[in-house]
């Protein structure tokens, strides 16, 4: 069984910018809350990668607009 080090894949590490925001600290903590997160940067981070999950879903339901759809359980 291969240790825990060899099951890890490298993280890809992607450039960081460092921006400044004025956002409503109730709003950020409710965020925190809400998104498990343990700094107010991974709750952003968090929040952001679930837009783009929300536009990717969003655009995988548009594109299957007319595709019929059947279960696998049905026989024919």
């Amino acid at each position: 069984m291969p240790s825990t080090s060899e099951r890890k894949r490298p993280v890809r590490r992607e450039e960081r910018v460092s921006r400044t925001y004025r956002l409503p600290l109730s709003k950020l903590k409710a965020a925190q809350r809400a998104l498990g997160a343990a700094t107010a940067t991974e709750a952003i981070e968090r929040a952001l990668d679930l837009a783009v999950f929300q536009r990717e879903l969003v655009d995988g339901t548009r594109a299957m607009l007319g595709v019929d759809i059947t279960s696998p359980d049905l026989e024919p």
